[in-house]
């Protein structure tokens, strides 16, 4: 899935509840991002030009938030950003917008007069850097172009106010200036190569707000601090670059443009180098870092339909080090001793990544995992991370009424919204499957066979809801959960699976009727009393929906995979024309990208996150099964 061709026109991009919600992303590779609204607006804390992942910081820092731009000529001043403060939008740069474009980077065009001004956005893949072009064309007078960066020198989830900490010394350098407001940060360096001059000027910007923090339920006003303004005196034809970096000075950031700007690929905005050069996926951006379950949910279509072969193995094999009683990870830190061990599934969603990985690099591939997968196994059987045990029936249960370890984890101040503590429909699937697969690569070790076979026996004695004709959620000694979800979906697709064809066609069948959208899978049918069918409002009550009907896009590769192992190729088109749908849904909230998640009623309006992996990874993945005609 390259970067799409998105187009936006002055019509629609004067629409300012459309535009406000139209946000594009740009990746460093490095675990930073740029992103902001098409308007260059920014209506979220997160929304920076240059928002940098810094060794030795915990955390990504938000070092250049925006460019408040204005167009001189012909004695007349013209914006070309655009703010939001109480009561108050300044300045009012979309009035001269005339078109947006994606792809292969953020590109805006303004119309003045007879003057035509083209933007365009980039990071510069491994650097904490970003360049912005301006190219002006068709004027009449001599025209000037006047660039103020607004500079909250804080952590990305975090709000800045006028302080008297900060450092307001500005360094000149040969083409630009150099700031530091914070010791504990590095210093920005921004230079800008042409007949330019900076004019110191440092003031700060005051409630600067943003509308989708308030609208989510988090205060949404900060200060921004400014040095000061670039005037850049702009030729007919001639491109002008802006760099803004942390890793020091750019000397030429037309050369730096040029050797940038390689094809672009979605699935690259969520694979990154880390501090110690191994490569690993973020979740989902803004605001997610590295989590285990997302990883090896979206690894395998990330990188497996595109031929990485090499880059799914060096990620599976990175990943070992962090194995701890059988388990990884739910949020990665460096190391063992920092990263977060509550995820009963992430390891299992592991071994089913090593399983596809071995499917696609072909048989031996999995041999160098082995070690690995009999630790998750061993660990996983005798309880040592605290978090599942192996009952009498030979599958694992974990969890309880306070904590949820499953995908369905969201909490209020009540507690899990959705328990399931016992024994989860997936957990047992996937236990099976790994199960199954040792025995594979372990032919001679003949009780790994027993052990599946017992759990096979269990899992359909548990779940399988003869009358209905479908799986039960949990099951527990005292009764089990008959809520119609997608995680039967997860249990269905798995290659090995104790299901009979007839049993997964009936799963389908019953998740095509209740739970299956145009936007993905619902998390719970629209029939149960316990249905909500909004993803709105402050935390809680974003919580309260989270997977109680709301729609997730990921589940779309459990969907299609289940679909072809029951039914064969007899819905292919079906199918084909539902994943070709998403098509339209990338550019009506992250541009190019999958939203989190959307209502689970129409019109299915998308929310969370702007671009999540695992929905671009099963996606993808998806897409190749379908070509592929096979699960």
């Amino acid at each position: 899935m390259p970067s799409p061709l998105i187009h936006l026109e002055r019509e629609s991009l004067l629409d300012p509840e459309r535009s406000l919600a139209r946000e594009w992303l740009e990746t460093d590779g490095l675990g930073g991002y740029a992103s902001s609204t098409v308007l260059q607006c920014p209506t979220r804390r997160y929304h920076g030009l240059l928002v940098a992942a810094v060794p030795g910081l915990a955390k990504r820092h938000n070092f250049l938030a925006r460019l408040e731009e204005t167009f001189h000529g012909g004695g007349k001043t013209f914006a070309i950003s655009m703010a939001r403060y109480p009561n108050l939008w300044n300045p009012l740069g979309h009035q001269g917008i005339e078109r947006f474009e994606l792809a292969p980077w953020p590109t805006w065009v303004y119309q003045f007069g007879s003057a035509r001004l083209e933007r365009a956005l980039m990071l510069v893949r491994g650097s904490r850097t970003v360049l912005v072009r301006y190219r002006v064309t068709g004027q009449r007078h001599p025209v000037e172009l006047r660039l103020r960066p607004m500079l909250p020198f804080r952590e990305a989830d975090a709000l800045t106010f006028e302080n008297d900490a900060l450092a307001q010394a500005i360094e000149s350098l040969e083409s630009g200036i150099r700031v530091r407001p914070y010791a504990g940060l590095p210093a920005l360096s921004i230079t800008l190569v042409g007949n330019a001059h900076f004019e110191a000027a440092p003031c700060w910007y005051k409630q600067i707000e943003y509308r989708a923090d308030i609208a989510r339920g988090y205060d949404g006003r900060e200060d921004n601090w400014s040095p000061g303004t670039f005037h850049v005196a702009l030729e007919s034809g001639k491109d002008v670059y802006l760099a803004a970096s942390v890793d020091g000075p750019v000397a030429d950031p037309a050369a730096l443009w040029a050797s940038s700007s390689a094809a672009r690929h979605a699935a690259d905005d969520f694979l990154y180098r880390r501090e110690d050069g191994s490569t690993g996926v973020m979740a989902g951006w803004p605001w997610f870092g590295e989590w285990g379950r997302d990883t090896f949910l979206a690894l395998p279509g990330l990188t497996l339909p595109r031929g990485k072969h090499a880059l799914c193995r060096e990620v599976l094999l990175g990943a070992r080090r962090f194995l701890k009683h059988g388990l990884l990870p739910n949020i990665f830190g460096r190391g063992v001793e920092d990263s977060r061990y509550n995820s009963a599934d992430a390891s299992l969603w592991y071994a089913r990544a090593v399983r596809l990985y071995e499917r696609a690099a072909g048989a031996g591939s999995a041999q160098e995992f082995l070690p690995a997968l009999r630790e998750i196994a061993v660990g996983l059987e005798r309880g040592e991370g605290g978090l599942l045990r192996l009952d009498e029936g030979g599958l694992l249960s974990g969890g309880s009424k306070a904590e949820n370890l499953t995908w369905m984890d969201a909490c209020t101040s009540k507690g899990p919204v959705t328990p399931r503590a016992g024994c989860a429909v997936e957990l047992a699937a996937l236990w099976y499957a790994l199960l199954r697969h040792l025995a594979e690569l372990e032919p001679a070790k003949s009780d790994w066979r027993a052990k599946a076979e017992r759990a096979a026996k269990s899992f359909l004695e548990r779940f399988w809801l003869a009358d209905a004709k479908y799986l039960a959620d949990v099951w527990t000694p005292a009764g089990i959960d008959r809520s119609l979800r997608p995680n039967m979906l997860l249990a269905a697709a798995l290659e090995w699976s104790p299901l009979s064809t007839e049993q997964r066609a009936a799963v389908v069948d019953r998740a095509r009727a209740e739970l299956v959208t145009p936007a993905g899978v619902r998390t719970l049918s629209p029939r149960d009393p316990s249905y909500v069918g909004r993803y709105a409002g402050g935390p809680e009550e974003r919580d309260r929906a989270y997977h109680q009907g709301t729609v997730w896009p990921w589940l779309a590769g459990s969907y299609v995979e289940a679909s072809l192992r029951a039914h064969g190729k007899r819905r292919l088109d079906e199918l084909r024309n539902w994943v070709a749908g998403f098509e339209a849904r990338l550019s009506i909230a992250g541009l190019g990208h999958l939203a989190e998640v959307a209502d689970g009623d129409e019109p299915h309006t998308p929310g969370g996150t702007i671009a999540q992996a695992w929905n671009t990874g099963e996606l993808l993945r998806a897409a190749a099964m379908l070509e592929s005609g096979r699960p």
